[in-house]
């Protein structure tokens, strides 16, 4: 990778990070037999292509996922003037200690996810292989990729 390419790639892992961190939700899409569907949800990020939530246990959105654990995703305030990334990301559900760490790394990043603590939730992890950053007023259209590394 040349050094234009790495400083490329260092400005758009900064807007993919700078978006992450200032957006509590998302928008999620799933595909199972039901057929297509779409939700927000709280999310939090572990690090710029790992990001942690939890479904409803018995929900429309988990039960698809069971069945086909790939999912689309935007961050976005819904405003194209703003950056905002697609994405689709590897659904892995957890139990146990990782369901603990992802409530506590959920509720330390959005708080007004803690009503969803008590309801029958399963905490998910999303593994994003690659982004697109689309960041109009920069002229970033199209959009940038970002690939996670080693994927």
């Amino acid at each position: 990778m040349t050094s234009t390419e790495q400083q490329q790639a260092s400005e758009v892992e900064a807007v993919i990070r700078d978006t992450l961190a200032a957006h509590h939700s998302m928008y999620l899409a799933t595909a199972g037999t039901a057929g297509p569907w779409n939700s927000g949800v709280y999310f939090a990020e572990v690090d710029p292509f790992t990001l942690v939530l939890v479904l409803e246990t018995h929900g429309r959105t988990l039960t698809a996922i069971r069945e086909n654990p790939v999912v689309g995703l935007v961050v976005s305030t819904g405003s194209p003037g703003q950056p905002f990334l697609q994405g689709r990301a590897n659904v892995e559900i957890l139990e146990g200690e990782d369901d603990a760490e992802v409530r506590r790394v959920l509720l330390a990043k959005v708080p007004e996810a803690a009503p969803f603590m008590d309801a029958p939730i399963t905490a998910v992890r999303l593994k994003v292989p690659s982004w697109r950053v689309t960041d109009v007023m920069n002229g970033w259209l199209p959009g940038k990729e970002l690939t996670a590394p080693g994927a």
